[in-house]
């Protein structure tokens, strides 16, 4: 409110389109310096704002927390039901991530602002797009599946929910069948792991492993939450498990 004041008392000074814009300048600063002395609890923005105003520079935690229980909310939904297990699959990672308080208030907050409105998939990950690195949306991917695999299966609704979302999230068609293979397991999902063919050579092999071992390390997410670094470490047992299969399989 303070830039739009000054904008017009430097009009109101200068009789330039100039002095406008130098009070506007002025007053933004000084709505920034009043909005960093205010208590957290009150700088916090809400739900409404995250989706509006996507171009803001800096996500606060609670934002990320909602756009990802929001992007849960549409995989649970996406077979047309809403599974208990698949529920308590999200509830305990978000335990794991933030811990009880915090995602209680998570899911507190989606229940009362967000549960009954239409969530936009292609909204929340372009904002997220802007925020997160790309290992990041790997292993957000990777949760989501996590969630569509909790009642004991991936339906095909679901595997088009989340390859939509992958699309979204920019995410390359074969690090999605990668992904998607950890989950659902067919006669050449070994292999779609390493994001080879089957008739790979052995050097091929060798080689797609240690790609996929660089790719998935779980030191790529040292800096995030304990939930997202078991996630890394659950792709990267994949990775290593696929491995030992096409070495069985092949003799090596």
């Amino acid at each position: 409110m303070i830039k739009y004041i000054a904008a017009v008392l430097g009009w109101y000074v200068s009789r330039h389109f100039i002095g406008a814009v130098v009070g506007y300048f002025i007053g933004s600063a000084i709505d920034s310096l009043m909005q960093k002395d205010k208590p957290k609890g009150q700088q916090r923005r809400s739900f409404k704002d995250v989706f509006e105003n996507a171009t803001r520079e800096n996500v606060s935690p609670g934002d990320f927390e909602l756009n990802l229980l929001s992007l849960a909310s549409i995989v649970i939904k996406a077979d047309g039901k809403v599974s208990q297990t698949e529920l308590d699959y999200a509830r305990q990672y978000f335990v794991r991530a933030y811990g009880k308080d915090r995602a209680n208030a998570t899911f507190k907050t989606f229940n009362e602002v967000i549960k009954n409105r239409e969530v936009s998939a292609s909204r929340i990950c372009t904002y997220l797009n802007a925020r997160t690195r790309y290992e990041i949306r790997l292993q957000i991917l990777h949760f989501l599946f996590g969630i569509a695999q909790a009642d004991g299966q991936v339906s095909q609704p679901e595997v088009n929910v989340l390859g939509t979302i992958a699309g979204y999230f920019r995410i390359n068609h074969q690090d999605f069948e990668s992904i998607k293979n950890m989950f659902v397991k067919k006669a050449d999902s070994a292999y779609k792991i390493l994001e080879i063919d089957k008739t790979a050579s052995d050097d091929e092999v060798k080689k797609a492993f240690r790609t996929m071992a660089k790719k998935y390390h779980p030191d790529k997410l040292m800096d995030m939450d304990e939930a997202y670094r078991k996630g890394a470490e659950e792709k990267f047992q994949n990775v290593q498990e696929a491995y030992e299969t096409i070495q069985k399989e092949r003799g090596l």
